[in-house]
């Protein structure tokens, strides 16, 4: 099945601020205007906001941001929301929260993502930030009303220095409004009217480096906080090519100028709807910004040689805000890069590992701390320093994200203790009970159709779990073959219920079920190695991989053990294949029927969560392994002779011919 790689240049989403006007006038805020400033008349009117939400919708917008300002302030902000919602498969809605009525509550039932801002957990510093003396009394009732309403919503935390002496009563208070809360962008840009007076007043909220890194940690899953499409670095003094080519949003502001984000002020580089199209602007005038050159000598010398440039948020726009010049540092973001960078190193050391299994090396990320003691002993010898040329990744999150069923798509299987759904190309494992008036989510997996870049969410009470430390599986799940075995399929290869061991530098299987004598055959094998009868390297007593290789079959190492804790991560040409089985005697028989062995390697395969694309690779390779791969029937006692003939085979050069 074919999938999309590059999406059409498309505007599938819109952001639009309603008013810059609030009944707020917080200490931190770089776009407000009074209530009744005269910028309202310029506003653009409800039809105005008609005509552009069908245009855009024309175009293919089918999702809205709406936001202010206070975009509650406008009287018509019901018939507004109504409309924009209307014509949308998805909105968000940011909002202060002090001006809900039981109304306009009703009215946020609408399905969406809404965020109401919280700026102290007292009346008292609420008051301080907002200058607002009642607002504090009116956001209070607002969230009552949403709640009576039953219209669910995100309390979103604004921090900063005015009231970061009670940050953690704030997160008690979110937490007691709704069962979902955020934090906030902790950076705060300056005006760009230049007003002295206002961006002193903001850069004086500004917290320290140290605390914005702790509130907005880097993600060791992205190797930048830059995706291609960002205009952090000029093309031939381009500044925006990238972001324009790539980029499928668009914002328009409250007075119909049209943009590529909402950090752009300079009037040059926004379009004015009410004298054209949002055609025109999405096809013409922002490709357009995208050829627009700037001088970069002072990017250069500056942003663009800085060692913590891949750990910045600086963007062109943001140099404009603070010093009206498109190359120009920020002082503040350079502090914050410098110690992202700082705390991304401490994070690299203290929060990754990487192991390496059949050649697929495992990275591992988790939000608390990673040390010698967290995983078991018996994965020592599979770790390894750095990235590999196969390299996955699996990351450890301690909370589960809030999302409703109908959030999951479609259900794909349901048996404890999984239930899994496929949603836009991505998997999403639920961890559930066997009780079926249980309906709590303990844990959750999301990953990609080829399961190569893991997020695990757990409850928090898993927290103590991996601070207690000697995990048995890398995914923290009962076993990694959730994972691997997905993985295997798309590299030639799979798991089987099996003893593996490499005798005389011969790779060697030994195949059955639990009882058939897998760790009775690796105890052989380890008695025949410590008495100097055979040279001998445990690689697992139950579970081991083989892959189909350029140079021929091999077979690998796994920590899967069962009763015998030897594991190695070696791996070795696999020079043939034993079904056991428990007998009075002692024989080894070849196999030349190709349907009994396909039969019999069906029945130790081990399968993940299976799809028939998975099904289909996996049928192929074991019909490839049985024309290829040395077949056996061994039969065997307890008197440990099967060694000198399992010997035999490791000496022997003889091939099963097909």
């Amino acid at each position: 099945m074919s999938r999309i790689s590059v999406l059409p240049r498309l505007p599938f989403e819109a952001h639009i601020d309603l008013t810059y006007r609030c009944n707020n006038d917080c200490l931190h805020c770089w776009v407000r205007q009074a209530p009744q400033h005269n910028c309202r008349t310029a506003e653009l009117t409800f039809y105005e906001i008609k005509r552009i939400v069908d245009e855009a919708r024309v175009l293919g917008t089918r999702k809205w941001s709406i936001s202010g300002g206070e975009p509650m302030l406008r009287p018509d902000f019901p018939d507004i929301f109504d409309y924009i919602t209307s014509k949308s498969v998805s909105y968000s809605l940011n909002t202060n929260g002090t001006l809900i009525t039981p109304e306009i509550a009703r009215l946020l039932i609408r399905k969406g993502v809404k965020m109401v801002a919280l700026y102290g957990a007292t009346r008292e510093t609420y008051t301080t930030v907002t200058r607002n003396p009642n607002g504090f009394d009116q956001l209070m009732q607002g969230f009552r009303y949403l709640n009576e309403a039953g219209a669910s919503f995100i309390v979103q935390l604004i921090p900063m220095q005015a009231n970061w002496h009670e940050w953690a009563q704030m997160i008690n208070l979110a937490k007691s409004l709704s069962p979902v809360w955020r934090v906030g962008a902790p950076w705060l840009f300056l005006s760009s009217d230049r007003n002295t007076q206002d961006n002193d007043r903001i850069a004086a909220q500004r917290l320290d480096p140290k605390i914005v890194v702790e509130l907005d940690p880097p993600d060791l899953s992205q190797d930048t906080f830059h995706d291609s499409h960002c205009g952090h670095s000029p093309v031939d003094g381009c500044f925006f090519a990238g972001c324009i080519a790539e980029r499928r949003i668009f914002h328009i502001d409250p007075y119909g100028g049209m943009s590529i984000c909402s950090f752009v002020k300079d009037p040059s580089m926004r379009y004015d709807l009410r004298k054209g199209s949002v055609e025109e602007g999405w096809e013409i005038f922002i490709p357009s910004l995208g050829e627009r050159r700037f001088d970069v000598t002072e990017y250069n010398e500056h942003c663009g040689s800085c060692e913590s440039k891949d750990d910045c948020q600086w963007c062109g726009v943001f140099g404009w805000l603070e010093h009206g010049r498109y190359g120009a540092p920020v002082e503040s973001l350079c502090q914050i890069a410098r110690e992202t960078t700082r705390s991304k190193q401490l994070r690299e050391q203290n929060h990754r590992r990487y192991f390496m299994i059949a050649d697929i090396t495992i990275r591992v990320d988790s939000d608390l701390p990673i040390d010698e003691k967290t995983f078991d002993e018996k994965f020592r010898s599979f770790a390894v320093a750095g990235p590999g040329t196969d390299t996955v990744s699996i990351h450890h999150y301690f909370e589960i994200p809030d999302f409703k069923e109908e959030d999951c798509g479609k259900e794909l299987y349901r048996r404890t203790p999984w239930a899994i759904s496929q949603k836009n190309g991505v998997y999403i494992y639920r961890g559930i009970s066997s009780d079926v008036e249980d309906q709590s989510i303990d844990r959750m997996v999301t990953c990609g159709i080829d399961h190569n870049d893991m997020r695990i969410y757990h409850g928090q009470q898993y927290q103590a779990n991996w601070r207690n430390g000697g995990l048995h599986s890398l995914t923290m799940l009962p076993t990694d073959q959730i994972l691997i075995a997905r993985l295997l399929a798309d590299r030639q290869g799979f798991y089987l219920h099996s003893a593996g061991a490499i005798i005389n530098g011969a790779g060697m299987l030994f195949v059955g079920h639990s009882q058939a004598g897998k760790s009775t055959t690796t105890n052989f094998l380890i008695e025949a190695g410590l008495t100097g009868r055979l040279t001998v390297e445990i690689l697992c007593d139950d579970r081991n991989i083989v892959r189909s290789r350029p140079e021929g079959w091999r077979v690998y190492g796994t920590w899967s053990h069962g009763d015998v804790p030897l594991v190695s991560s070696a791996s070795a040409p696999l020079k043939a294949i034993c079904f056991i089985d428990k007998a009075e005697h002692n024989r080894i028989e070849v196999m030349e029927d190709g349907i009994e062995m396909t039969r019999r390697l069906l029945a130790c395969l081990i399968r993940p969560f299976v799809t028939a694309e998975w099904w289909e690779k996996t049928l192929d390779l074991i019909a490839k392994m049985v024309k290829e791969v040395p077949c056996y029937r061994m039969q065997f006692d307890k008197s440990g002779l099967i060694v000198d003939d399992i010997a035999r085979i490791a000496r022997s050069d003889n091939y099963i011919q097909s």
